[in-house]
């Protein structure tokens, strides 16, 4: 039983669900409010102990294009207190071996980072191409999974429009150090070069990239978002030779020091990821232009000479 706007009755009024004939009908004066509609709950009720991994679902999970049977190969389950239900089967099955084993390992670990650094699909999608055109050509063999996952998801990023910095990266691999994701990102560069006979397009990486995600990291307001976006958007027009990564530091802890609750460079420098010598430097470039980047609506009640003169 549920509610639902019925066209006769020109009221919501209570529906009955028909599994059966998949229709919806109005429990008033029984015209039919959808038709042949799907159900897309499990086949039948699971009776499965919630503390093991024995579950009756004749359904399993969804295909994946990337692998050679689409993902949906048939595993001998598990019988009960975690023994194989029929010995022999289970030993045909793992002597015959899955060609597709080291993939999937490898699309759970980029899963598994990608939940982590709360990536979108589209980026894990392509993070996973990456790592299966590498596969392809025998190349990962031999090599540490860990680095090698954590570049895919580095290059995906950029080339889907959402960098992450190195650094948030490393902080979700399981041991890869920055050097490593950096020697693998080159390596897997080289690779699709050599593949693709030209350059890997990388994407362009803009202190805009960052705004938002660093913004919502130091607790900023939407006022203050707004300004620090179009203050960015304006260095753009001056020749401040430093990372984007650092002018959006920079610039984020300029505004703050417009406003009541100042941020110190600490709380700026963990919420970036960016040491705190490289914003004082980006910084220092950016002060003699703060008249001109920082928008006018934003300085109407605020006096510039509040921001902290950078040390020579």
């Amino acid at each position: 039983m549920g509610d639902a706007y019925c066209s006769d009755c020109k009221r919501n009024t209570e529906v009955v669900f028909d599994h059966a004939a998949g229709d919806t009908v109005c429990s008033e004066c029984g015209l039919v409010l959808e038709s042949r509609s799907i159900d897309e709950t499990s086949e039948w009720r699971t009776f499965a102990d919630d503390s093991g991994d024995h579950d009756p679902n004749r359904v399993g999970g969804p295909v994946n294009p990337l692998l050679g049977d689409v993902g949906l190969s048939t595993v001998i389950s598990k019988g009960p207190n975690g023994s194989n239900g029929d010995g022999s089967l289970a030993r045909l099955q793992n002597r015959g071996g899955d060609p597709d084993r080291a993939l999937v390992i490898a699309f759970k670990a980029i899963a598994n980072m990608a939940d982590r650094l709360s990536l979108v699909s589209t980026i894990k999608d392509r993070a996973s191409e990456i790592y299966k055109r590498l596969e392809d050509q025998k190349c990962t063999r031999g090599r540490n999974l860990d680095p090698l996952v954590a570049a895919c998801i580095y290059i995906a990023c950029r080339q889907e429009g959402k960098p992450r910095t190195v650094k948030e990266i490393c902080s979700m691999a399981n041991g890869a150090t920055k050097k490593d994701i950096g020697r693998a990102k080159e390596f897997i560069v080289k690779q699709l070069k050599v593949e693709m006979g030209e350059s890997m397009e990388m994407g362009t990486i803009h202190a805009g990239d960052y705004l938002r995600r660093f913004c919502s990291n130091i607790g900023m307001n939407h006022e203050e978002i707004k300004a620090v976006q179009e203050t960015v958007k304006k260095s753009e027009e001056f020749d401040i030779r430093r990372s984007p990564i650092s002018i959006a530091a920079a610039i984020i802890y300029m505004l703050t020091q417009l406003t009541d609750s100042k941020k110190p460079l600490r709380d700026i420098s963990i919420a970036t990821t960016v040491a705190e010598g490289t914003i004082k430097n980006a910084y220092k470039d950016l002060y003699p232009h703060a008249a001109k980047i920082i928008p006018e609506w934003y300085l109407k009640d605020k006096d510039l000479k509040s921001l902290c003169s950078p040390k020579a």
